[in-house]
């Protein structure tokens, strides 16, 4: 097992797991800190959480990557830290706690009865290509955002793509990520000052249970979890290759996880998007088969995150936002056009990808439920009218 490993390992692999777990830190980590200090979390707990989040991504995503041999990527909930931020102020964190291990529960009922395995696959890969490009585009708009903030350090990384690009393409993106690291350090914008070493360490929290809670936070909590999470997940998977990969022991293994982890402050777990999505990539390896290692090494790296808690945080944070956002817009690039290609090519299909992408990209939401859920409600409609069978 080891020598294969070693056999299937590369550079862009390695480094495409590091910058979906740059990614997924740097973009996302301070909601969690929200989440957690609604919740009353202290600072010792606010650590835990780091530490269960980053475990059980790591240690999950190493696992499925490493047994089904693709770059099955395990994430935080960041639409459900967001609903956490602005919903537990009426809660405490024992009761916190007990819903998160309800979450967790209808998680696991769900993948183990396979519904959500089934109902991805009846959604056709047009509509299901539109919905994650629609997800991406953000993504490809931050880099010129990103561009107009910090020109001179977005330049040098766009035009270092391009030549990379040209004449490297394999590790155009892990050559990106060093050029920027060494701009960033050489100008001065790296914040350096609040960088310690420090291990942090698990805070059990004994859950109770409120039917309130579990009806006003964790219901929408679940629905916001596989809606805006998981079936991205899913469209990431079938637009990169992995149409045979099977969903519900993937879906399982992150409730079971969650059950895991909740007492410690592991909220929820999913299928990642944004960050599978530099892992599924051709820059992470033009051979898909060779790409599961870009999972073991973001496993790998999630859970030294978990372990050092605070400290990989602050490094994390320590980068400026314009360096992250040009940093996912560039790796993100190929699979967006990829979505596109998948959206857009069949003709039949043609108008309700359209649609699909549209609400998608709005941002639109209701009932607390984000557009990509919406997007995707939209595109199976419009099939039913108007193609033809």
């Amino acid at each position: 097992m080891l020598s294969k490993i070693t056999q299937d390992a590369s550079i862009s692999a390695i480094s495409a797991g590091f910058i979906a777990v740059l990614i997924g830190f740097s973009s996302s980590i301070a909601i969690v800190f929200q989440a957690a200090q609604a919740s009353g979390a202290n600072v010792d707990q606010m650590q835990s959480w780091v530490w269960a989040l980053g475990l059980g991504m790591g240690i999950t995503s190493f696992a499925l990557s490493l047994y089904y041999k693709a770059p099955l990527i395990i994430a935080w909930s960041t639409p459900g830290a967001a609903l956490l931020a602005t919903s537990l102020s009426s809660t405490n964190l024992a009761e916190t706690t007990g819903t998160f291990l309800v979450v967790g529960a209808l998680i696991v009922a769900v993948g183990m009865t396979g519904l959500f395995g089934r109902i991805s696959q009846m959604i056709p890969m047009p509509i299901a290509a539109a919905m994650l490009a629609g997800v991406l585009v953000q993504f490809g708009l931050g880099l010129f955002d990103a561009l107009a903030n910090a020109s001179g350090l977005v330049a040098t990384m766009l035009m270092g793509f391009l030549l990379f690009k040209r004449v490297l393409p394999r590790y155009a993106v892990a050559l990106v990520l060093v050029i920027g690291m060494v701009y960033v350090f050489a100008d001065g914008t790296f914040q350096s000052e609040n960088l310690r070493l420090e291990i942090a360490k698990p805070v059990w929290v004994m859950p109770e249970y409120s039917l309130n809670s579990i009806i006003g936070i964790g219901v929408p909590l679940f629905i916001v979890t596989m809606t805006s999470q998981n079936l991205p997940g899913v469209a990431i998977l079938k637009s990169s290759g992995y149409e045979s990969q099977a969903i519900s022991p993937l879906i399982s293994t992150t409730g079971f996880t969650t059950l895991i982890m909740a007492p410690f402050g592991g909220f929820t777990f999913n299928l990642a998007a944004i960050t599978a999505a530099v892992c599924t990539s051709d820059e992470s390896h033009p051979d898909k088969d060779r790409r599961y290692i870009a999972g073991l090494s973001a496993g790998v790296f999630n859970c030294i995150a978990g372990i050092f808690g605070a400290s990989i945080v602050g490094l994390f944070i320590a980068f400026p936002k314009a360096f992250v956002a040009a940093l996912a817009g560039l790796a993100l690039l190929s699979t967006l056009g990829n979505s596109f290609n998948s959206a857009f090519e069949d003709s039949r299909f043609r108008e309700p990808a359209i649609l699909t992408f549209l609400l998608t990209a709005s941002g639109l939401s209701f009932f607390g439920i984000s557009s990509a859920f919406w997007g995707l409600m939209l595109g199976m409609l419009s099939i039913v009218l108007l193609v033809k069978k």
